[in-house]
């Protein structure tokens, strides 16, 4: 084959790589966009919630672990138990939703 051929295929193998592992990871932007502080719905007063970019959470004064699943879950793990929530999450808000159809809303703080 020629070099040109086999360059060709070769970007081709890369793109067909690069969808195939999106689509097994998900490829949202959840990961980003979880990074940092919010406050839960309600009074000012409310629990702020500090995700950090090692996959730590602080939760007013208890510390965990976030880790993400499939199908927009997020796991959030504290020495008090384990969590799994559905997530919703745009820009500056965020709604957690347990098994049973509790809801967390936050708002993501500037």
């Amino acid at each position: 084959m020629s070099s040109l051929v086999q360059s060709k295929m070769r970007w081709a193998i890369i793109a067909v790589s690069a969808f195939l592992l999106c689509a097994v990871t998900g490829c949202d932007n959840s990961q980003k966009i979880i990074v940092g502080n919010w406050q839960s719905a309600g009074a000012s007063s409310a629990m702020v919630w500090e995700f950090s970019q090692d996959g730590s959470v602080l939760m007013g004064g208890t510390r965990g672990k976030y880790s993400f699943g499939d199908q927009k879950r997020i796991k959030i793990q504290t020495p008090f138990g384990t969590s799994v929530y559905q997530m919703e999450i745009s820009e500056n808000s965020m709604t957690l939703t347990d098994p049973r159809g509790s809801k967390l809303k936050f708002t993501k703080q500037k």
